[in-house]
């Protein structure tokens, strides 16, 4: 949907019309889930969590303003319910959770066994690499991969300048290079250890 037609049904929604209200949840939601599992490593904390940032945002529609992309201010809410909830909670990285919950797309019977298990495999160790980037790391990798936003638009929502956010980027993948090889020489080593 582009900005005009969300606009709309942003107005429906907080005049109170429910299938404006799901429209914007149905649009929304599984972009949000994934972002936060990922951010998280918690498919149960992100489910509660996309479920509060709609609440909230649902409850305050007539505080949006439309100047700004509404995905902006709903990742902004579902991250400062995250942080409230961090610090309660330690996160838990555990890939088998989040390979778990994000791998369904790749759950493709049809496809030979051997193929599932190296795509789960690297689905580990991509998490796995992933798990091992600081939360700021983390959270532009997962925004700019995942989600697709320009670097722009992350750094608005990160409050940097763009060059840190492309800084970031960099540093980012060189470190996820480097745990996702060593965590693939692990998973190696052990197998030969078992043979």
């Amino acid at each position: 949907m582009n900005r005009l037609e969300e606009q709309r049904v942003i107005e429906l929604a907080a005049q109170g019309d429910r299938a404006s209200a799901d429209c914007l949840i149905r649009t929304h939601q599984a972009s949000l889930y994934s972002y936060m599992v990922r951010l998280s490593g918690r498919p149960d904390l992100a489910e509660d969590i996309v479920q509060d940032a709609f609440v909230r945002i649902l409850t305050n529609l007539h505080r949006f303003d439309p100047r700004f992309r509404f995905s902006t201010w709903l990742f902004t809410i579902a991250k400062r319910l995250y942080v409230n909830a961090m610090q309660k909670h330690r996160p838990v990285y555990d890939s088998d959770m989040v390979g778990g919950a994000s791998s369904r797309t790749f759950d493709d019977p049809s496809a030979p066994s051997i193929a599932l298990e190296e795509r789960s495999h690297a689905r580990e160790c991509l998490d796995a690499a992933l798990a091992g980037l600081n939360d700021e790391q983390r959270q532009i990798m997962l925004l700019f991969h995942q989600q697709e936003w320009p670097i722009a638009q992350i750094a608005a929502y990160m409050s940097m300048p763009e060059g840190t956010i492309k800084s970031h980027l960099h540093r980012g993948r060189k470190k996820m290079r480097r745990l996702y090889e060593q965590v693939e020489q692990d998973a190696d080593a052990q197998i030969e250890s078992e043979t």
